[in-house]
C-alpha cells in the first residue's frame, strides 16, 4: 500500500469502531439487566462475565497468531459477522449453558474499551497507516471515537424502557437491543469491507514475535496485572452493584454511564497532549493511581450521589493510559510483530480479567458488596508502581529523539 492510500482507511478504522463502540455500550448495560430477568444470580452473571472474557482472549490469541500470514481486512470482516451472529444467538436461549457458550464464542463482553478480537487488528492497521509522531494522536482519535460511540450507546440502554411503556415485555424490549447489536455488525462489516487489503508481504511478517518478544511479554505480565485487577469491576458488574445496591433503574444507570463514557472519551486527547510532555509511562501511572484512589472511596460510601460522583472522577482519569498504551507497545516492536505484539499483549489481560468477575459476582453477595471496588483499586496500584519501575527508561523513538 502507499503512502495516500494508508492515510486514507483511517477514517474507515475509526467510523467502525464507532460503530462497535455503539453496541457495546448498551450491551454491557443489557447483558446484566437481561441475565437478572430471566432469573440469574450475581454469581451467575459473574461466571458468564468470565466464560464471555475467557472466549474472548483464546480466540484473540488464536487471531493474534494468524493475522501475520492473513488479510487483515479478511479477518476484521470475520470479526463482524461473529458480532452479527452473536446478537441474532442471545435472545434465543435462556438456559445457563446455552447462555454460556454463546457469551464464549461471541463478541459481547462485560467491559467496553480495547478488548475483543478486533483490537488487535484495528491496532495493527491504524499503526500501519500514520508515521511515528502521529501514532499516539491517531490512538487518541480511535480511542475518543469509540468512547463517544460508547456514551451513545449507553442512553441507547433506556430503550428497553421506552419499549416497556409503549406495550412490549421487558424480555421482547432486551431481545430487541440483541438485534440491534446484530444490525451493527452488519454495517461494521460493509466499513471493513472498504478497508485495503493488508497481506503479509505488505506488514513484513514473517514470525509473530522476534526482537521484541521479552519486552512484549514482561509488558503482558504486568497488564495482566492491571488487568486481573480491572475484572473485579468490569461494566456490567458496576452497573449490577449499582443496581442491587442502590436501586439503580436502568434508565438511570444509562444516564450514568452516557456520562461516564462522555468523560472517559475527552480524556484520550487530553492524554495525548499530557504524553508529549511527560512521556508515554508517565502519562499511563499519574493518571491510574489517583483514579483507583477514588474507586476505593466510592465502596465505602453509603450516598448514592457521592458513589457516582467519584465514579465520574474516576472514569475522566482511569482510561488516560489507554491511547497511551496501545500507542507504547506499538512503538517498542518492529513493524513486523505489531499485530503479534497487540495480540499478545491483549490476551493475557482479558484471560487475567475473565478469572475475577466469577469472584467478584460472588463478592456482591457479601455483607460488603463494595469488597470488589477496594480489590480492584489496590492491584491497580500495585501495577502502576511496577510499570513505572520496569519501563521508566524504555523510551519510543519519538521521546528519544525529542530528548535533550
Amino acid at each position: 500500500m502507499s503512502s495516500s492510500p494508508k492515510r486514507s482507511y483511517i477514517p474507515l478504522l475509526y467510523a467502525a469502531r464507532g460503530v462497535r463502540g455503539f453496541g457495546d455500550g448498551f450491551a454491557v448495560i443489557i447483558l446484566p439487566a437481561y441475565l437478572t430477568a430471566i432469573g440469574f444470580s450475581p454469581l451467575q452473571i459473574g461466571i458468564i462475565a468470565t466464560v464471555a472474557l475467557l472466549g474472548s482472549s483464546l480466540l484473540t490469541l488464536l487471531v493474534g497468531f494468524i493475522a501475520p500470514r492473513h488479510d487483515l481486512r479478511n479477518l476484521l470482516m470475520l470479526g463482524a459477522a461473529l458480532m452479527v451472529a452473536t446478537g441474532l444467538a442471545f435472545p434465543q436461549f435462556e438456559h445457563i449453558a446455552f447462555i454460556g457458550l454463546i457469551a464464549f464464542v461471541g463478541t459481547i463482553n462485560p467491559q467496553t474499551g480495547d478488548s475483543g478480537v478486533l483490537v488487535p487488528l484495528e491496532h495493527a492497521m491504524l499503526a500501519q497507516g500514520v508515521p511515528d509522531e502521529q501514532r499516539t494522536r491517531a490512538f487518541a482519535r480511535y480511542s475518543l471515537t469509540g468512547a463517544l460511540a460508547t456514551a451513545a450507546g449507553a442512553l441507547a440502554a433506556a430503550l428497553p424502557d421506552v419499549l416497556v411503556s409503549a406495550g412490549a415485555s421487558r424480555l421482547s424490549a432486551f431481545q430487541a437491543m440483541f438485534y440491534l447489536y446484530a444490525a451493527l455488525g452488519v454495517v461494521g462489516g460493509a466499513l471493513y469491507r472498504q478497508l485495503p487489503h493488508a497481506e503479509a508481504k505488505e506488514t513484513g511478517a514473517s514470525t509473530p514475535l522476534g526482537p521484541s518478544r521479552w519486552t512484549v511479554y514482561k509488558l503482558a505480565a504486568l497488564f495482566s496485572l492491571d488487568s486481573f485487577a480491572g475484572g473485579f469491576v468490569v461494566q456490567s458488574l458496576l452497573a449490577l452493584w449499582l443496581f442491587e445496591r442502590f436501586d439503580l433503574s436502568l434508565s438511570a444507570a444509562s444516564l450514568f454511564f452516557f456520562w461516564s463514557s462522555v468523560l472517559t472519551a475527552f480524556s484520550y486527547p487530553v492524554a495525548a497532549r499530557l504524553a508529549q510532555r511527560i512521556g508515554l509511562v508517565n502519562t499511563m501511572v499519574f493518571t491510574h493511581i489517583p483514579s483507583s484512589i477514588f474507586l476505593i472511596i466510592a465502596a465505602f460510601s453509603s450516598n448514592l450521589y457521592v458513589v457516582l460522583a467519584l465514579l465520574l472522577i474516576r472514569s475522566a482519569l482511569a482510561q488516560m493510559d489507554v491511547p497511551a498504551r496501545s500507542s507504547y507497545v506499538m512503538a517498542v516492536v518492529t513493524p513486523a510483530e505489531r499485530t503479534a505484539a497487540a495480540s499478545v499483549t491483549a490476551v493475557p489481560r482479558s484471560l487475567a480479567s475473565s478469572i475475577s468477575p466469577a469472584l467478584a459476582g460472588m463478592m456482591l453477595g457479601m455483607p460488603f458488596s463494595g469488597l470488589p471496588l477496594v480489590v480492584c483499586g489496590v492491584l491497580k496500584i500495585v501495577y502502576d508502581v511496577a510499570l513505572l519501575y520496569s519501563f521508566r527508561h524504555v523510551r519510543p523513538p519519538e521521546e528519544q529523539r525529542n530528548s535533550p
